[in-house]
C-alpha cells in the first residue's frame, strides 16, 4: 500500500454538477504533481480529504454506475 500523499500545490476544487445547493456536496481536485485526485465534502466539519489515483476513482465510478443500472 502506498503512503498517502498530501497535495503539493494549491488545489482548484470543483463541485459536482449533480449537487443541489446546500452543505452536502462532493468536491474534487486534481494534483498533477503527484498524479492524484482529492475528494472532500462541503458539510464535513473535520476538513477530511480522501486521496486516490485516477484509475481507482474511475473504477469506483464505473462500479457505482453499474450498480445503479441493476436496480
Amino acid at each position: 500500500m502506498r503512503e498517502p500523499t498530501m497535495p503539493t500545490t494549491k488545489l482548484t476544487w470543483q463541485k459536482s454538477s449533480y449537487c443541489p445547493e446546500g452543505n452536502s456536496c462532493v468536491h474534487i481536485a486534481a494534483d498533477p504533481s503527484t498524479e492524484t485526485l482529492h475528494l472532500t465534502e462541503t458539510g464535513d466539519s473535520t476538513g477530511a480529504i480522501l486521496t486516490t489515483t485516477p484509475t481507482a476513482f474511475r473504477t469506483l465510478l464505473h462500479t457505482l454506475k453499474k450498480e445503479t443500472h441493476r436496480g
